[in-house]
């Protein structure tokens, strides 16, 4: 997964945009992929890297809104920036609900439309990153026995290993030994680094 190169992909049905588009972003160091349509994007083979998407609100076929309900639908994540010759208050309300980056109107000077990419470039990596850092944290959980969740869960809504023990029929040195594997196996440092892991997990935390 590359973390400096990050690829802009432009769907515009006009070729002179595409390829004015193109050249400004490959001037600054980008990887670029055109296409002329919703369809021709969601057909063709996308590198894996950071990146934002360059749409136009009006396409042939599906417009550019309704191409990003069905990305959305589709899973794919790439934050998008809206560009239109025709731009109006409840289109651009109903883009940026729907989770757009930006959206920018024709003609738009060129260091807007740079700012806005690389504001949505760190957007995707971060979230990349995000991604990254829970799948990690998920194999972690994994590791665990099922003894050792049931601690876990019981550890994060406040129980000291007395009661632990109680409710699990243990005893505090079987509960301890348990606990001990469960910090070294999610290496976390702390109970509350613990209840902060479980709750990107989706463990409860209150009882």
């Amino acid at each position: 997964m590359s973390e400096d190169r990050a690829t802009v992909f432009v769907v515009d049905d006009d070729l002179s945009m595409r390829r004015s588009l193109e050249a400004l972003l490959r001037s600054v160091g980008h990887d670029v992929q055109l296409f002329a349509s919703a369809q021709e994007f969601m057909h063709a083979p996308r590198s894996d890297a950071p990146g934002c998407l360059v749409l136009d609100v009006r396409l042939p076929g599906m417009s550019g809104l309704t191409f990003q309900q069905e990305l959305t639908k589709a899973g794919v994540a790439l934050p998008i920036i809206f560009i239109t010759g025709h731009g109006d208050v409840p289109m651009t309300v109903r883009a940026m609900k729907a989770g757009a980056a930006e959206f920018l109107t024709k003609p738009f000077d060129d260091q807007v439309l740079l700012d806005a990419i690389h504001a949505a470039i760190e957007r995707d990596r971060e979230r990349r990153r995000e991604e990254a850092s829970l799948a990690t944290l998920q194999a972690r959980y994994r590791e665990l026995t099922e003894r050792e969740r049931q601690v876990m869960k019981l550890v994060v809504v406040g129980r000291v290993n007395k009661q632990i023990a109680a409710e699990l029929g243990l005893s505090v040195v079987t509960v301890k030994v348990h606990r001990g594997q469960v910090m070294r196996k999610m290496l976390a440092k702390s109970v509350a680094e613990l209840v902060r892991m479980a709750d990107r997990l989706g463990i409860p935390s209150t009882a």
